[in-house]
């Protein structure tokens, strides 16, 4: 006869939303947006045209494409915020002469201006967070290491 195969026991018990490491991201993620809030809206910016100042300011007269693959965002999310920042006048969208398919972004003095005042609420920011320097870089770091993990997982997927 026969031995009936063992079977696993099956785990009924479902992850429950904080056992979700995507909601924890998600949710901080939320979490910077309100803290930063109030400090944006005075200039008249959100959040994604405040890190391409940040991003400019940093490197400027950078490519759409390679801002993007910066700020790890599609053209058709860029495009139209770029639109909207060279019309309150943060920046220039300029064709490049020579290849008519590349677009060149230069920060405006009204660009750098904005940047500069979220700077100055850069330490009141940060101590919301509640973290040391050390937790602040060693989280960051992990992060940022949890980023690429991801990236390479949908590049290499086939």
């Amino acid at each position: 006869m026969a031995l009936a195969k063992q079977q696993q026991p099956v785990d009924l018990e479902l992850p429950k939303l904080d056992d979700f490491l995507c909601f924890a991201t998600y949710s901080a993620n939320l979490a910077f947006n309100r803290v930063y809030k109030p400090v944006l809206d005075e200039l008249g910016l959100t959040y994604p045209q405040y890190i391409v100042l940040v991003a400019l300011y940093e490197q400027d007269d950078q490519t759409v494409s390679g801002l993007g693959d910066k700020l790890f965002l599609d053209s058709s999310t860029l495009t139209p915020l770029l639109k909207r920042m060279e019309t309150v006048g943060h920046l220039t969208r300029q064709r490049n002469p020579e290849d008519e398919r590349e677009v060149r972004l230069r920060l405006t003095p009204q660009g750098r201006s904005a940047r500069e005042k979220v700077a100055l609420a850069r330490s009141e920011l940060l101590n919301a967070t509640g973290l040391g320097a050390a937790d602040f870089r060693q989280l960051r770091s992990e992060l940022g290491k949890l980023r690429a993990n991801l990236s390479n997982a949908v590049r290499t997927k086939p």
